[in-house]
């Protein structure tokens, strides 16, 4: 009879444990199909900084914002995020020495490229570059 309740555990511990394994290669492939905030593999967080030019004026710098507004409207632009440089501690890995931050998500690599090339874009740059020193583009791809 303790054979047999021996077994039945087993058989019991197998089934549970191919359970829970499935449960977490689900949870596994849930996770990095959609982060959960709408993010799924192959989207594209486009991350650009800029470095204004030392002395431009208040004025000069709300008219950089523009290119702002006209980059959110570029077809293809799925979000867009503008922020400054947070006062997190100082630490060798961190750099906040950029003036502005925008970061732009497509929904996929076509998206993006289209974006690259938009007349609207390339005007933009064409019209504001004046104001900036450096600009640094960091493209990040989900999942892949």
């Amino acid at each position: 009879m303790e054979r047999k309740k021996f077994l039945s555990s087993l058989a019991i511990a197998g089934v549970g444990g191919t359970i829970f394994t499935s449960c977490l290669n689900s949870e596994d492939k849930l996770q990095k199909e959609n982060t959960g905030t709408g993010f799924s593999d192959g989207f594209i967080f486009h991350s650009v900084y800029f470095w204004l030019k030392d002395g431009i004026s208040k004025e000069e710098e709300k008219d950089f914002l523009n290119f702002f507004e006209i980059l959110k409207k570029v077809p293809g632009v799925e979000s867009c995020h503008i922020g400054k440089p947070a006062a997190t501690n100082p630490r060798p890995v961190v750099d906040n020495t950029f003036s502005y931050h925008i970061m732009l998500t497509f929904a996929n690599m076509e998206a993006i490229t289209k974006y690259e090339t938009h007349p609207d874009h390339l005007a933009g740059i064409d019209q504001y570059s004046k104001y900036w020193n450096k600009v640094e583009v960091k493209d990040t791809l989900l999942g892949e």
